[in-house]
């Protein structure tokens, strides 16, 4: 082949590699920004009001965006073109995007009341709106769980995904839902499960750089 036409079929090569290898960072990026959730939460007067509760939701609320970027590289693993896998890549995103609307009204609140019963009470009125506690609270943020352990099952099953991967994950999301104080050692789960897939992108980017 040409070096001319080479050249920048390698960068292109380069630049895909290393978009995937991001996107996979930020699953793990994502575990660790949960854990400081988790962590900041056990802290003794942050979950009153204060800077304690807006620090834990800003990182709950930055580790929810980078879990979706991740769950768009999980589905890519996959396969792009399975109508299972962008069925289960929704599923996902229904649930971080509900997520991240639970987390910007905690943090809303928090901002614009002056105590905290009037934050309870604006809580109050928020949850009383007609299909906010499903669509925001209890049922549809749970489609983010089911989104992830399916597109890891899906990785799992083409050997793209050790078959314990999926099972840590499921195993810390029922550790956090068991109680949220577990929510580091749910975080410190999902880092393990997710090694595999970032150390994987890491492998494929040094192979690129190198030319292999």
């Amino acid at each position: 082949m040409n070096n001319n036409l080479e050249t920048p079929y390698l960068e292109e090569k380069l630049l895909e590699a290393k978009t995937h290898f991001n996107r996979a960072l930020a699953l793990g990026w994502s575990a660790g920004l949960l854990a400081v959730y988790g962590a900041v939460r056990l802290v003794p007067g942050s979950r009153e009001m204060g800077i304690g509760w807006t620090v834990g939701h800003l990182a709950l609320f930055a580790g929810l965006v980078l879990m979706g970027v991740g769950l768009v590289e999980l589905w890519r693993l996959g396969g792009w073109d399975t109508a299972w896998g962008r069925v289960w890549l929704a599923v996902g995103c229904a649930g971080v995007a509900s997520g991240l609307a639970q987390a910007g009204i905690d943090l809303y609140a928090n901002a614009v009341s002056a105590d905290l019963e009037s934050r309870s009470a604006l809580f109050e009125r928020v949850q009383s709106v007609p299909g906010v506690m499903p669509l925001v609270y209890t049922v549809v943020p749970m489609l983010l769980y089911v989104g992830l352990i399916a597109l890891l099952v899906r990785l799992a099953v083409r050997r793209a995904a050790p078959w314990w991967s999926p099972v840590l994950v499921l195993l810390g999301t029922l550790a956090m839902g068991a109680s949220l104080n577990f929510l580091t050692v749910g975080a410190a789960l999902y880092l393990v499960a997710f090694l595999p897939v970032i150390t994987g992108s890491r492998k494929r980017l040094r192979d690129v750089s190198s030319g292999a």
